[in-house]
């Protein structure tokens, strides 16, 4: 896009524009209604057609797909993959570009085609992002179906039994403890924790996922979990061989000075020295009109709103589309009110603290809360959420693909005038 209009490295409200549209589209059909809160409006599934930005001098695009395929391409399913892996709307850091999509401004244009606006640039930091990993020991997970009634509460009782018959072996032979395990019981709503609501289902899977220095001490794990079958209880069945010892990998993310670097090309043997641009001022900006320049950007406060007329509890998922995605240990939930009028009830509604408290089963760190007025949402960056995140996790769901589907699971209170909008 830079070589086609002919844009510099501090023509920054085009680059962030053009950034943003990469985003859009990076995930694929998650920008044309894959992963959308609102599946059963998603028609076509098998032929899913994979999302086209049609960009303009000025930066603005236009997101559609090819005619005659599946998906879906409105406001709302390009806003859920806007708010998909995001912190700070107002300072999405890339290497070129700061961008503030704080203000962005999505309308349908036509059939299946949306026009992005509203994105500002900002000069980059002096600084590049390194991704590193290493190996911190092994991981073992084991699966296993319990069958009957009270399969929850027997599965949970055979993981448990599992892992204190493994540590006495452990004990026994001088092997330290684990360094970490994790019991779910996947089918009784495990990750929903105290939230759960299918403790009497009659089907459950069994998941055992466990980590140590010593893979010979997975392989003794790994050894007692077809005996389960033969010596705890009824309806255990399932079980698929010895689980394998497979390295643990850890993220070690940090910032590195790019004066540090000296990038370079090679070309038919050639070297070719790339030049880094220094930051510079932006030029003119004509922003887009606040919607609400009062607004704090990052608040747990809640909205002053008139008293609810004939209120009424609802989930979450009523007023607001949601998306989760995961950065490292931190996993981000973004929320898009249904409607304008529902907007303040979600601001009001779903503050830090009480997602928070929440997801205090699976959060452990901190919890800020980000305002995208343009979008009408909010953007919840939850801080050592994810056990470790990526392949350091034991979790089933390392990556908080679930985590919107979690909070949207949260009861809200809004006045029931506002309801048949959404229904």
């Amino acid at each position: 896009l830079m070589h086609e209009f002919q844009w510099s490295a501090h023509d920054y409200d085009e680059l962030a524009q053009a950034s943003i549209a990469g985003h859009v589209i990076e995930c694929g059909c998650q920008g044309t209604g894959g992963l959308f809160t609102d599946w059963q409006l998603i028609p076509d599934w098998e032929h899913m057609g994979f999302p086209i930005v049609d960009c303009e001098a000025d930066g603005a695009f236009t997101v559609t797909k090819p005619a005659g395929t599946g998906g879906l391409v409105t406001p709302a399913t390009v806003g859920e993959q806007l708010l998909y892996e995001v912190g700070d709307p107002a300072r999405y850091l890339l290497p070129d570009v700061i961008c503030d999509f704080s203000q962005v401004q999505l309308v349908q244009s036509g059939d299946n085609r949306v026009r992005v606006t509203g994105v500002r640039g900002l000069a980059p930091t002096g600084s590049y992002k390194v991704s590193a990993t290493y190996v911190d020991g092994y991981k073992s997970v084991a699966q296993l179906t319990v069958i009957g009634v009270d399969a929850a509460q027997k599965a949970k009782r055979v993981g448990d039994a599992i892992l204190s018959r493994v540590r006495s072996i452990f004990q026994a032979r001088g092997m330290p403890d684990f360094q970490a395990t994790l019991v779910e019981v996947l089918g009784a709503e495990s990750v929903f924790g105290p939230h759960a609501t299918a403790l009497h289902t009659r089907e459950v899977v069994l998941r055992i996922a466990a980590r140590h220095a010593d893979r010979a001490a997975l392989a003794v794990f790994a050894g007692e979990i077809a005996p389960a079958a033969t010596a705890f209880c009824q309806g255990i069945t399932g079980v698929g061989g010895r689980p394998q010892a497979t390295p643990a990998i850890k993220q070690c993310a940090f910032l590195l000075d790019k004066d540090r670097l000296q990038p370079h090309a090679v070309l038919d043997g050639q070297k070719i020295a790339v030049a880094i641009p220094g930051a510079q001022a932006s030029r003119s900006f004509i922003p887009t009109p606040r919607i609400d320049a009062a607004l704090p950007r990052t608040s747990g406060s809640d909205t002053d709103l008139a008293t609810d007329v004939d209120p009424v509890e609802v989930p979450l998922i009523r007023i607001a589309h949601g998306r989760s995605g995961d950065k490292g240990d931190m996993v981000n939930v973004g929320l898009m009110a249904r409607t304008p009028a529902l907007l303040p009830y979600l601001r009001r509604e779903v503050t830090r603290d009480k997602v928070k408290t929440w997801l205090a089963h699976l959060v452990e760190g901190e919890v800020d809360r980000f305002d995208l007025p343009g979008l009408r949402a909010v953007n919840f960056l939850c801080k050592q959420a994810l056990g470790g995140g990526g392949m350091a996790s034991l979790r089933n769901d390392p990556l908080g693909k679930g985590m919107a589907q979690i909070v949207l699971a949260m009861p809200v209170t809004v006045p029931r005038s506002l309801l048949p909008a959404v229904e």
